[in-house]
């Protein structure tokens, strides 16, 4: 049996947006899951970063895989090159302004 939301396009129509929010200290080293969300939490995540600043990277895989990760939980070893890049962007994008 094959899931309706299969295709991430579809996924995203029917369950609404998705959303997940790491928080990267220096001194922790890792990582963490600070919040997440789909539908209208996930729309009012967006709105918040979108209101104060914060930079935002769309990776409909990446976010699948921080939804399933408790809060407060640090990301696992396997997302960190993928979350390195993410943090190498924002940085070169923060130097540019």
């Amino acid at each position: 049996m094959r899931p309706k939301y299969f295709n991430q396009i579809n996924r995203k129509h029917l369950n609404g947006p998705t959303a997940a929010v790491i928080r990267y200290d220096e001194k922790d080293d890792t990582p963490t899951v600070v919040a997440q969300g789909t539908g209208q939490m996930a729309a009012k995540i967006i709105e918040l970063a979108k209101e104060h600043g914060v930079h935002m990277q769309e990776d409909s895989s990446l976010v699948q895989n921080l939804l399933d990760i408790d809060l407060g939980e640090n990301v696992p070893p396997q997302l960190y090159s993928v979350i390195a890049e993410i943090l190498l962007l924002i940085e070169e994008m923060d130097a540019s302004y």
